[in-house]
């Protein structure tokens, strides 16, 4: 996506206060404990991989490239592993906090048996939680519908690994934030 100057300016400034200490976050640490509670809970339904990832904010040589929260999805997708999965059906929801972005990417398997337009579905369900401060309510259900879907598609077999980590990830300006550093 194309900004304006004054557009990129905003970004820039937002993300510099979002990336602050004294920023208030939208995902406490009792949230991400849910939240990861949530991901090995429903882990059990099905044989797949659900990874959760917060960026309080993008570091500047990404803003000034105007890098997009698809385009850092795809990149987290990436270094995380997520693309790894052995059934190919890893699934990735990426919160870009001072841009109000959400990002699903899904690997290969269950993208091509869910579709595009779920995913965006699931994507604005979310944000409209989002939109009312309801951080975590709304992540807590993007992540069951996904689940729902690996379920469907990807049903538990035995044997099953748990090949990524239940708990969220979270960055800022790229880099991870230990949970004490997550809060307020």
């Amino acid at each position: 996506m194309k900004r304006n100057g004054f557009e990129a300016a905003h970004r820039f400034f937002r993300h510099w206060r979002a990336g602050t200490r004294f920023a208030a976050r939208p995902f406490p640490p009792g949230a991400l404990e849910r939240i990861e509670a949530a991901i090995a809970q429903t882990e059990r339904r099905y044989d797949g991989e659900i990874c959760f990832v917060i960026e309080h904010a993008l570091d500047w040589r990404r803003l000034l490239r105007g890098m997009t929260a698809h385009e850092r999805a795809c990149e987290l997708f990436a270094q995380l592993g997520v693309w790894d999965t052995e059934r190919n059906n890893g699934v990735l929801l990426y919160v870009l906090v001072p841009d109000r972005s959400i990002e699903i990417i899904a690997d290969r398997a269950i993208h091509q048996a869910v579709g595009e337009a779920e995913w965006k579905t699931i994507c604005s369900r979310m944000e409209a939680e989002f939109g009312k401060s309801r951080f975590l309510e709304g992540s807590l259900e993007a992540i069951q519908l996904v689940a729902n879907h690996l379920s469907r598609h990807f049903p538990v077999r035995e044997g099953k690994t748990n090949e990524l980590p239940d708990s969220p990830t979270v960055l800022d300006r790229g880099n991870p934030v230990s949970e004490r550093e997550a809060g307020p």
